[in-house]
């Protein structure tokens, strides 16, 4: 049959990526719609933001999946007064629902770094980089192996091709030709695992937003090298993978539903600069 409730759909995606799995300080599931509504078309964004809400208008989707929080932090107000009311405000008012799915996605098997790992060229099984306790199938970030050894420079290339192009474009530290078999990535912030890459003997560790104090430490201290992609980016892969997994398991059920990713670039970053050389 054509369409589901969203009810429907949101207990497959919560099948798919458990709310429970989710961190703590997490806000996921369903932020907005009405359960009872039909759902045809679902648009799988990273972030919940304006241009995606616009997208999600002009594709007539009733139902938005997005990676990141609208509402991370308790909130007293959606007025229209905010970006994120109007948000809210335009998807109320246009009968589209969403939905979140954050550090559950992350922690799932598979997952955003499965999905990372592929896109920058790991091949094999893959084992999270932090396991969750009790279940070694799943945790955060991800360890495999390139399909023969390279330079470091050399898998920079390769990584960047496979990711989708932002201003940020892809940080590396640590010598150029530095040859490496296994190599470590998460999807998102990695910071907080920089210690648990060194621990996991890999060659590289590929994630974003590192910072400069613990990114230089690191490497001074003879940990693997480090390769800073956009947030945005190391996120943006898992999408395919969530659509047609979300799409088949309906489809098994007789339920069908159409599935877009949304290509538009949500990266904070937009431009980027450099001094001249007047010399």
């Amino acid at each position: 049959m054509p369409g589901a409730t969203l009810a429907a759909v949101v207990a497959e995606i919560e099948s798919m990526y458990e709310p429970a799995w989710a961190e703590s300080w997490d806000a996921v599931g369903l932020v907005c719609g009405d359960p009872a509504a039909k759902v045809h078309r679902v648009l799988f964004a990273v972030d919940p933001v304006a241009v995606v809400v616009e997208e999600a208008l002009t594709w007539n989707a009733d139902l938005i999946v997005a990676h990141h929080p609208l509402y991370l932090r308790g909130t007293t107000s959606v007025a229209a007064t905010s970006a994120k009311g109007r948000v809210v405000h335009t998807l109320i008012r246009n009968g589209i629902a969403l939905h979140t799915a954050h550090t559950n996605a992350d922690a799932a098997d598979p997952g955003v770094s499965d999905a990372l790992a592929r896109a920058v060229g790991l091949t094999g099984d893959l084992v999270p980089l932090l396991p969750t306790p009790g279940d070694p199938t799943r945790g955060l970030g991800r360890i495999g192996c390139l399909p023969a050894p390279m330079t470091l420079a050399a898998f920079a290339a390769h990584a960047a091709n496979g990711l989708p192009r932002t201003a940020w474009g892809l940080r590396v530290a640590g010598d150029p030709e530095r040859v490496l078999h296994k190599v470590a990535v998460s999807g998102g912030a990695g910071d907080s695992l920089l210690s648990t890459a060194r621990a996991a003997g890999v060659d590289a560790f590929l994630t974003a937003d590192l910072r400069h104090h613990p990114a230089s430490e690191f490497v001074e201290d003879g940990g693997p090298a480090l390769l800073d992609a956009a947030h945005w980016a190391t996120e943006w892969p898992w999408l395919a993978d969530a659509a047609a997994r979300l799409a088949s398991r309906l489809a098994a059920r007789g339920i069908t539903v159409e599935t877009r990713v949304s290509p538009t670039v949500t990266d904070a970053w937009t431009t980027t600069a450099q001094c001249e050389d007047t010399k």
